[in-house]
């Protein structure tokens, strides 16, 4: 997660939060605690975020794929199914990975913290209307079938989700299957379904 530039007081927060809770889980980790392995005061902490809750919101936010694949949809889709299917799946399944710990985090929150689940739903929620879309006008320019488009989307989101999931969970059903191999298939299948 953004090991390559200088990061700011916030970001060097947000990584000793989700390095901490990972560890010990969110309620097993104080304010100060985390304040203390970035480096600075729990005051410091608090006017960046406010609140525990709010940092590891913000870290959701920051961390997952809804800018990266918002991204990806207004600039690099080349209009060809294999093609952009296949980008967006691996870009997928690399922040997923990326991002697991902080996954993880938010699975087990779940519904402990008020509002929480709502905020993580916005990133599926807007990927699904991002593959949704992208089918609509597929199927416009006669590169797809007429289908169900956003049952398609929820298909393809959920497949990746599911596998995504079983990788970060070690899942033995995934041992022998690298994660390009499943991303070869599971697009060539979407590719065959859809193709006119």
């Amino acid at each position: 997660m953004n090991s390559n530039k200088k990061m700011d007081t916030s970001e060097k927060i947000m990584m000793a939060a989700i390095d901490l809770m990972a560890e010990h889980g969110y309620n097993g980790v104080s304010t100060q605690e985390i304040a203390i392995r970035a480096g600075f005061s729990e005051k410091t902490l608090f006017r960046h975020f406010q609140s525990k809750q709010n940092l590891l919101e913000t870290a959701f936010n920051r961390y997952h794929y809804a800018e990266e694949m918002k991204d990806l949809f207004m600039k690099k889709i080349v209009w060809d199914l294999h093609t952009d299917l296949f980008m967006i799946c691996r870009s997928y399944h690399r922040i997923m990975y990326q991002n697991r710990k902080l996954i993880k985090i938010s699975a087990k929150v779940g519904d402990t913290l008020p509002g929480f689940r709502e905020k993580t739903h916005e990133h599926p929620q807007q990927l699904k209307e991002f593959l949704t879309g992208y089918f609509e006008e597929m199927n416009k320019k006669g590169k797809i079938i007429e289908t169900d488009f956003e049952s398609k989307a929820i298909a393809f989101l959920y497949m990746n989700f599911g596998t995504a999931m079983g990788r970060m969970n070690n899942d033995p059903i995934l041992t022998n299957i690298p994660i390009e191999t499943f991303i070869k298939e599971s697009v060539s299948i979407f590719t065959r379904a859809l193709t006119p």
